[in-house]
């Protein structure tokens, strides 16, 4: 339990920055407003907010990958990261220990975005607490992402990465905004091989009580964040050894 302490002073350091954590809780929560407000404005059912809200919660979720890549990045950037490598703590631990703050974020951030749909006539049921359940695969595949981004790149280039190009890529890539059908073709074909559209098919399965259809898209989103949090313990353990971190 060594890295309890370290996730006790990284969640800390998560707090310290409450506007940037306001801001990518309140985005996707704007842009579930947004589409509802259409939603009421057209004749076609667009943007039902039984299927929007688990969506919209998956694209929310992009945003922790952002804050995940940019603190273990601007610890590497100091020399604190440097004379922790001299604790009995492994690479597993570190990455441990970035990780667990970030989850209940994560967590909270999905509820406030069903609370929110509630409002805008998502019915509150049990399948609510289904999905924040799938949700938490997804999660960690997210925050696994941004460890992984920030162990390689810099704070600024964690930035673009996961601020610009992962957001872009879960907005556009997961079914979110339309139909992956109605594109189909090569388009379609990347958009499964990728884990953003299996998270939100298994978030809507979820919110629909249909437990059937959950799992055999939720192991597509396990099986990427097993992998990538192996990859950034991986490329952690690495940092720790060399000359350069």
């Amino acid at each position: 339990m060594k890295f309890l302490l370290f996730a006790s002073r990284n969640r800390k350091e998560i707090l310290r920055d409450p506007l940037n954590l306001a801001f990518g809780i309140g985005f996707p929560l704007i842009v579930l407003l947004l589409l509802s407000v259409i939603q009421a404005n057209i004749p076609v059912s667009l943007f039902e907010i039984g299927k929007l809200a688990p969506g919209i919660a998956v694209f929310g979720l992009s945003f922790i990958a952002l804050f995940s890549g940019t603190l273990i990045a601007k610890d590497r950037s100091t020399s604190f990261l440097m004379r922790l490598f001299a604790s009995p703590l492994s690479a597993s631990d570190f990455i441990l220990g970035y990780t667990l703050p970030f989850l209940p974020i994560a967590m909270a951030q999905s509820a406030l975005c069903f609370g929110v749909s509630f409002f805008l006539g998502l019915q509150m049921n049990a399948n609510i607490l289904l999905t924040l359940l799938v949700l938490f695969p997804v999660a960690s595949l997210f925050i696994g992402i941004g460890l992984l981004a920030g162990s390689v790149f810099t704070d600024k280039q964690v930035g673009g990465v996961c601020g610009a190009l992962l957001t872009n890529l879960s907005a556009w890539l997961s079914g979110t905004w339309f139909d992956l059908n109605l594109v189909g073709g090569a388009f379609k074909t990347i958009a499964y091989v990728l884990p953003f559209v299996h998270a939100v098919d298994a978030a809507k399965a979820a919110m629909a009580g249909d437990t059937a259809s959950i799992f055999p898209s939720l192991w597509w989103v396990i099986g990427y964040a097993v992998v990538i949090l192996i990859m950034a313990i991986f490329v952690f353990a690495k940092k720790m050894h060399s000359d350069q971190i």
